[in-house]
């Protein structure tokens, strides 16, 4: 976990509520340091957002588990090729997901957080200066693989998908609902394993209207050429209204 976004600080009830049982909420230093590091992000993000207003490109902000698929599912968007977008890349290391969708015909930048077990704004302002986004219609930021951290940094995007996928297990959305409270659109991916899987998708469903009703919800496998034919035309109506 990084060091700077307060992703270790937890507050649990305790007996005695003047004490929290993390050190780091005992000072106040910490929650100062903390919250000046949120804001500054936050108007960045702002910034972001405005710059691709400007550029009319939607932003969508991909977080996951690392191997759920985000990148899989790229790639077949691109296969499709009707879909002009670009995508900012963020793992620890490598540039292999980058590679992967360039190989694509897609421009991607790849970010390489080092330690940081999440992207921000400042990363994603930073990497739009190295892609060509004219004529773009989606740009893409696919965010490092973690179901913690990334649902705390708004990044400028204007929508968030979360997938989850069947290999995972079906209690991701009750153990990570912060991450799945800022979900506009859930994707259970990796569908055509079901038969394999001790994993009901109704269930999961139930669970994410729960947390967020009216969150929208598909099931996608990039066997299934269909699947991904819904999930771009989810953006495409959404770009309608952004």
């Amino acid at each position: 976990m990084c060091k700077d976004c307060g992703c270790t600080i937890t507050e649990h009830h305790h007996h005695d509520e003047t004490v929290k049982s993390n050190p780091q909420l005992n000072d106040s230093r910490t929650i100062e340091v903390i919250t000046k590091i949120l804001d500054k992000n936050e108007r960045q993000a702002a910034h972001n957002r405005e710059h691709f207003d400007n550029l009319g490109i939607l932003a969508i902000n991909l977080m996951s588990a690392p191997g759920s698929g985000k990148t899989s599912l790229l790639q077949e968007l691109a296969k499709r090729g009707t879909l002009n977008f670009a995508v900012i890349e963020g793992d620890l290391e490598t540039n292999r997901d980058a590679e992967r969708l360039r190989e694509h015909g897609i421009e991607a930048y790849q970010i390489t957080t080092g330690t940081a077990c999440h992207l921000d704004a400042f990363m994603v302002h930073d990497a739009l200066h190295h892609l060509n986004l004219e004529g773009k219609e989606v740009c893409f930021i696919e965010n490092v693989g973690n179901l913690v951290c990334p649902a705390s940094y708004d990044l400028g995007a204007h929508l968030n998908i979360v997938l989850v996928s069947v290999p995972e297990g079906e209690d991701k959305i009750e153990k990570y609902p912060v991450m799945f409270r800022q979900a506009d659109l859930i994707l259970i991916t990796k569908s055509d394993l079901l038969p394999y899987f001790d994993f009901d998708p109704e269930r999961v469903k139930r669970m994410a209207k729960r947390l967020k009703p009216g969150v929208d919800i598909l099931e996608v496998s990039t066997k299934d050429p269909t699947s991904i034919e819904r999930v771009e035309r989810w953006i495409r109506y959404k770009m309608e209204f952004a």
